[in-house]
């Protein structure tokens, strides 16, 4: 066995003063380790061989990647160029477009860790409205509200937590629960500011589907995305202009069901915030025989069919087989990736910006929209600021109403973290246990927290075997510890 280092990222202002200081005329391009390993298959060299050729002969290297990955068809190639991307003074509203990309990796700016300035991006549709003055009075007001919100906050987080207060140690995290609060007053047009790691193949996708976006500021960042890498790798990137089918199949699809919503008419129910929708019946008959499946030599017909004539005491034995070694940090075996939950979720901009992370899952969100009310932080109302945030929070909606009616693509810009959407979210019960560790542990933000575990409740009430170690990292050891008692021996008592 050999393993080589075939290469790493390194941060792009030092490769050009490296360049320059070398003299060096050749490109320094990751194209040339896509055509190297693009040629694995076909070749019985070993690959560092074939990485020397290629970086010897860029332009080959550069028609081999445009031969294997537009004429054959094998983007995979495409992947194994990655670039690291600073994105700086886009909107957080923007920020929810380009995390939708599930195979690439972000790491944003926080809100709950960074008290915000008071730059936030206007957008060039209000500009063109003549409705930049209403947008930007609503926002500073907003803006303004914020910092004074948070230092209000502060002593009141302090105050509450005097035990934590007295160590000078935890000043930024009691700052940061009150910075994690206040940020429900500010907007969506807020400036904010990413690291985004992103290959060739994923990167082509990104630039053309923000170029055929509805907002300004998406095409913006698709055409400036390009300019700074398009000449790095140009044998990799080459569709990046809008589509017809990006441009116009949600457009088409807005407009088919308006017409239909007005044959049809619904009452005015109120929803829970929480509802599980759908779910993979039997689910845990279906982990059991996935279970027995990677577990003996025999079909999943077989399997499933002795899962279902197991007693309930042989089930759980197997389940409990597959979690007694579990640890808090461990992820559970792939089996659970076969069954399903589909989630309805109704919840704020502060609580999506989390939840949108876990890109293991599929997420389809509606448009935010102020007649679903607004999430109202539980300090505020202690604080007695309920009025003065419930006041920000009418006069956003009036600005709201204004801009939608000349600019309605732009108008979720002056909406503020508090406002919330509808979403459905579906994932495997693997994905559940990633979820429910992150998100249901006390050092999660208390909004994502409270939907997790209510996500959790109902989840594990259709599939209780399959999820009965899935908890918050911080409840881990108790709920193993009642799982899994011991005896006066110290070894886990075996289930009778």
């Amino acid at each position: 066995m050999k393993i080589l280092l075939a290469g790493y990222n390194l941060d792009y202002d030092l490769i050009r003063a490296l360049k320059n200081k070398s003299g060096l005329q050749q490109d320094l391009t990751p194209e040339t380790i896509s055509a190297a390993y693009a040629r694995i298959s076909r070749s019985p060299r070993p690959v560092n061989e074939l990485r020397e050729i290629s970086r010897d002969e860029v332009d080959k290297a550069r028609q081999s990647n445009r031969n294997i990955v537009f004429e054959m068809g094998h983007s995979s190639v495409a992947e194994h160029a990655v670039f690291n991307i600073d994105v700086i003074g886009v909107s957080r509203l923007l920020v929810e477009e380009i995390e939708k990309f599930r195979l690439c990796s972000f790491t944003e700016k926080s809100q709950r860790y960074v008290l915000f300035n008071k730059d936030f991006v206007i957008p060039e549709e209000l500009k063109l409205a003549n409705l930049t003055d209403l947008f930007t009075d609503t926002v500073q007001t907003q803006n303004d509200y914020y910092h004074a919100l948070y230092e209000k906050l502060r002593p009141y987080i302090f105050d509450q937590h005097k035990t934590l207060a007295e160590n000078p140690a935890n000043k930024s995290l009691l700052e940061g629960w009150a910075k994690e609060d206040a940020r429900y007053a500010i907007s969506l047009a807020t400036q904010t500011q990413l690291g985004m790691t992103i290959n060739a193949r994923n990167l082509e996708l990104i630039l053309r589907r923000l170029a055929a976006h509805p907002l300004a500021e998406a095409k913006d960042y698709s055409g400036k995305l390009y300019s700074v890498t398009k000449d790095i790798a140009p044998s990799l990137i080459r569709y990046t202009q809008a589509t017809d089918y990006d441009k116009f199949t949600r457009q088409n699809l807005r407009s088919q069901a308006s017409d239909l919503l007005q044959k049809f008419s619904f009452s005015s129910k109120k929803l829970s915030d929480v509802q599980l929708t759908s779910f993979t019946s039997t689910a845990d008959n279906r982990i059991a025989a996935a279970l027995l499946f990677s577990s003996s030599d025999i079909n999943y017909s077989q399997c499933l069919s002795m899962a279902g004539k197991m007693t309930p005491l042989e089930k759980r034995t197997l389940f409990k087989t597959a979690f007694e070694n579990l640890q808090a940090h461990d992820s559970v075996l792939r089996e659970m990736e076969n069954v399903d939950l589909q989630f309805e979720l109704i919840l704020s901009s502060s609580c999506f910006a989390q939840l949108k992370r876990h890109r293991i899952s599929t997420i389809i969100a509606q448009d935010y929209n102020p007649q679903l009310g607004v999430t109202m932080p539980p300090s505020i109302k202690s604080i007695g600021q309920q009025k003065d945030f419930m006041d920000i929070m009418r006069q956003t909606q009036n600005a709201y109403e204004q801009i939608q009616k000349k600019a309605p693509f732009a108008a979720a810009y002056v909406l503020t973290n508090a406002h919330r959407k509808r979403v459905l979210m579906k994932f495997n019960a693997r994905e559940m246990y990633h979820l429910a560790r992150l998100r249901a542990d006390q050092h999660a933000q208390w909004d994502i927290r409270d939907l997790t575990i209510k996500m959790l409740k109902n989840a594990q009430k259709v599939m209780p075997l399959t999820l009965m170690m899935a908890c918050g990292k911080d409840n881990f050891p108790d709920l193993f510890k009642k799982t899994f008692p011991v005896n006066g021996s110290g070894t886990i008592k075996k289930t009778k």
